[in-house]
């Protein structure tokens, strides 16, 4: 029920590229689709949001007010918890936020620098938080609260003013947990909006949504895209792929904890991804058998097996060198190092989201209380992707103070790179500087 790949097969590149390709699916229609929903949106606003609410997710509501959770509304949501499950909000908050805040003092926090030339020419860099992000947490087969925590969190902490956030709620069910979350992370604003209609209104603005700076958070297929279309008119965090793992193993990992840490993955969608690399053999037919045993007995099997079948693969290589470059190839979302002394391994690591060492560092520590964010790069572009942290969340402005004396000699060079380039009124505008 998964594949099986060998370092040693003459056509292991060819299986291994099939293996990481999505499948086709016709994003033409899907492009055309959310057009339309973005347009209809920016042209009737509020009205436009209701009516694909209403029709998206089952609901009937008259008005964009029936579709804000009011602070009081999330803080009463709180009061309905279980004590357990506010301690663990609560925790799970609480190691986001000092992660992050120790992520801000090791990128010299929202301030400024600057230099000084021997002409007297002084040049900087300002650094800002965003006025007003928005959120986007998915409701639709599962509710997250963990995204509220894992987007926020980092928000707040570079400093933004205020956070929207957005949640699809299919036939007006909404997550206490999640609405509780929102509380408890101090999130401004709440509406019951999902789909591409959601990503519109927040990169436009409609009579009762604000426009945002940025949108972030993940999203199904239509969310995506909507956030793919959205882009340059407001800033995005990433074009989000389905969920995904590597896993490398020696013989000192458990079968069971590995075949586990698999469906964990695979539980999220049936294109989720979970992919474990050993040079041992025994490994991969253990973790095979344990697959077999367990997943009758899991909740989303269903899910589960299509997942493993479809995306899946035990792959044997001949040594862990080799595996740190099948890994770097896949550059994927999550690395699970469950090897002996993996910190001596970490160096060859060059391309993952977020990496976990050892036998005790599971990856669903990551999805909800280590402290990093868990909303990562996928689909292998963690080659030049970063997990969401507070430098998403801030600006960046260049500062440039002349002296007089200094002005001269740079002006001097502008015009002559100015008039290579066929442009004169650079050039002269440089040049009137020359003048004094």
């Amino acid at each position: 029920m998964i594949k099986k790949l060998s370092s040693i097969d003459a056509d292991f590149d060819r299986q291994l590229s099939d293996l990481l390709a999505m499948p086709d699916e016709n994003t033409g229609d899907v492009k055309d689709i959310v057009r339309k929903i973005i347009d209809d949106v920016k042209l009737r606003g509020d009205q436009s949001v209701l009516e694909l609410t209403n029709k998206f997710d089952r609901m009937d509501v008259a008005s964009i007010s029936e579709l804000e959770i009011s602070k009081d509304t999330m803080a009463q949501a709180l009061t309905r918890l279980d004590p357990l499950v506010v301690d663990a909000l609560k925790l799970s908050i609480d190691r986001v936020r000092v992660y992050h805040q120790e992520q801000l003092k090791a990128l010299g926090g929202n301030s400024q620098w600057q230099i000084e030339d021997d002409e007297g020419n002084k040049l900087g860099q300002i650094i800002r938080p965003m006025e007003r992000v928005g959120l986007y947490v998915p409701g639709g087969k599962a509710s997250y609260p963990s995204s509220v925590i894992m987007t926020s969190v980092p928000a707040r902490v570079a400093g933004v003013s205020e956070i929207v956030l957005m949640v699809p709620t299919p036939d007006g069910v909404v997550s206490d947990t999640l609405v509780a979350a929102a509380h408890l992370c101090g999130v401004d604003r709440m509406f019951r909006v999902g789909g591409a209609q959601a990503i519109a209104a927040l990169a436009y603005g409609t009579q009762s949504i604000p426009r945002v700076d940025k949108i972030v958070g993940p999203g199904n297929i239509f969310v995506a895209t909507a956030k793919e279309l959205v882009f340059g008119q407001v800033g995005i965090d990433m074009v989000a792929g389905p969920s995904e793992i590597a896993i490398v193993a020696d013989t000192s990992a458990d079968p069971e904890w590995l075949a586990m840490d698999m469906f964990a993955q695979a539980e999220h969608d049936e294109l989720a991804q979970s992919i474990l690399i050993s040079s041992d053999q025994s490994v991969l037919d253990a973790v095979e058998q344990e697959i077999a045993r367990m997943l009758p007995g899991m909740e989303r099997s269903a899910t589960i097996s299509q997942s493993l079948k479809d995306r899946g693969a035990l792959i044997k290589v001949e040594t862990l060198d080799q595996a740190f470059d099948i890994v770097n190839r896949i550059a994927p979302e999550h690395l699970e190092l469950a090897i002996l002394e993996p910190e001596q391994k970490l160096p060859q690591i060059r391309f993952a989201g977020a990496i976990f060492l050892g036998h005790h560092s599971g990856e669903v520590v990551g999805d909800y209380t280590a402290g990093p964010s868990h909303v990562l790069p996928t689909s292998g572009t963690a080659r030049f992707a970063s997990p969401l942290g507070v430098y998403d969340f801030q600006v960046r402005s260049s500062v440039v103070n002349c002296s007089a004396r200094g002005a001269i000699t740079l002006s001097r060079s502008a015009a002559i790179l100015a008039t290579q380039e066929g442009l004169e009124a650079h050039s002269k505008s440089a040049q009137y500087r020359l003048l004094g």
